[in-house]
């Protein structure tokens, strides 16, 4: 799957020139919200893609009655561009009352960026960075890193497969992820690697038994809240699905793949052990 997913990624990269979409937040451009009403989004997004730079239009719905309660459109364009376009199409002036714009400068857009994607490559240098602290020793330290990444990775990829577009919101999620993604992996190379008097298949179970119910129930809590707030919030609904796909990615990244890695270094280790 990774494999698969450097495949996918490199021609991505090929396509658009960068990792992943970007919304307005971090590309710039213009963010308007139409209130009440019962817009068809599929028919304002083919009337005004040809006029507009860049269109995404998303509902916000009622999660009971499923009304929709108001429509957001995105755009490269700039806020007065849009205003006229959206006035010609819907028959009527956009005040205040009715809806809300948002411009954000694509220099602002830019350089913000910039600082969530280092801020990003620090939080990923400092948690290895703890992590070899931690284990003192190569392999178990590389098997834990490459854990985080592939949870980050498999989730930009799926992202990218689905194709949401990125906010400075979801790149927060991927923040708050290397935290997420790591604590199983520390628990499952400590009670394999440092505890005594059991096999390491038998302590190997019980890390399962822990790191599992672990992960479960931040999955489903981040999918209760996904369903909860998501339908109110763009910004809630990026950062909780980015979480629950990686969350959901890490129980194969730490139970297939880590797992395999620490039980054959713990059996290398008994090896040595036995030896002398």
């Amino acid at each position: 799957m990774i494999i698969f997913g450097f495949v996918y990624m490199g021609s991505f990269y090929s396509q658009n020139h960068d990792f992943f979409k970007k919304d307005i937040s971090l590309a710039g451009g213009t963010s308007v919200t139409i209130n009440g009403g019962t817009l068809n989004s599929a028919n304002l997004e083919k009337a005004i893609s040809d006029k507009l730079e860049d269109v995404n239009i998303r509902e916000i719905s009622d999660l009971a009655t499923k009304k929709q309660l108001a429509v957001i459109v995105e755009t490269r364009s700039d806020e007065q561009q849009t205003r006229t376009v959206l006035e010609s199409y819907l028959g009527y002036s956009l005040n205040e009352d009715n809806s809300s714009f948002e411009f954000t400068g694509s220099s602002l857009s830019n350089s913000f960026y910039k600082q969530l994607l280092f801020a990003l490559l620090v939080a990923f240098v400092l948690m290895a960075v703890v992590i070899f602290i931690q284990f003192k020793t190569l392999v178990p330290s590389m098997a834990v890193i490459l854990s985080a990444f592939a949870d980050i990775f498999m989730s930009l990829v799926l992202v990218n497969l689905l194709g949401i577009r990125i906010s400075s919101a979801g790149i927060v999620a991927f923040l708050m992820l290397i935290g997420y993604s790591v604590d199983t992996d520390i628990l499952l190379t400590n009670k394999v690697l440092r505890r005594e008097g059991k096999s390491v298949n038998r302590k190997i179970i019980e890390s399962f038994k822990t790191g599992i119910t672990m992960t479960l129930t931040a999955v489903a809590s981040v999918v209760a809240a996904l369903l909860i707030a998501g339908p109110y919030s763009s910004t809630l609904y990026q950062i909780f699905l980015i979480m629950a796909l990686g969350l959901v990615f890490d129980i194969f990244n730490t139970w297939l793949t880590n797992v395999s890695i620490i039980k054959w270094y713990a059996l290398h280790l008994q090896k040595k052990k036995n030896e002398n």
